[in-house]
């Protein structure tokens, strides 16, 4: 069993930056990739970014790149987002999530994919 938990959503003015953090229980989570992923209001959730097992390998949606980084700490069992120029379009709901398979080498997008959600954390941004 698993337990995700978000911190670090909140409001903030466009331009600006929060940082996500999700801390996991149990000691298998420097075994699995991780991702991020967000619902705004009247939208489907959708990938944001990913990050392989070690850290290695990640992955950002074309929405995020360059503003948005996914980092992991293994040794304290917690995921990053750090979210920088932060847009209107940004708001949402942020979850995190743990694939499904361990130690692959690769980031995939499918919420299919992961099994274990966090219970998310809001994030909006004013214009």
């Amino acid at each position: 069993q698993v337990q995700l938990v978000e911190s670090g959503g909140g409001l903030v003015q466009a331009g600006g930056s929060l940082r996500l953090s999700c801390a996991a229980s149990g000691r298998t989570f420097s075994s699995y990739g991780m991702g991020w992923f967000r619902q705004a209001p009247g939208k489907e959730r959708e990938f944001v970014a990913g990050i392989s097992w070690s850290g290695s390998i990640t992955y950002h949606t074309d929405s995020v790149k360059g503003r948005f980084t996914i980092s992991r700490d293994n040794a304290k069992n917690t995921l990053y987002l750090q979210m920088n120029s932060l847009k209107s379009e940004d708001t949402a709901v942020y979850y995190c999530a743990k694939h499904l398979n361990t130690y692959i080498v690769l980031v995939t997008t499918g919420d299919s994919e992961y099994d274990y959600w966090g219970q998310g954390t809001q994030v909006t941004v004013s214009s």
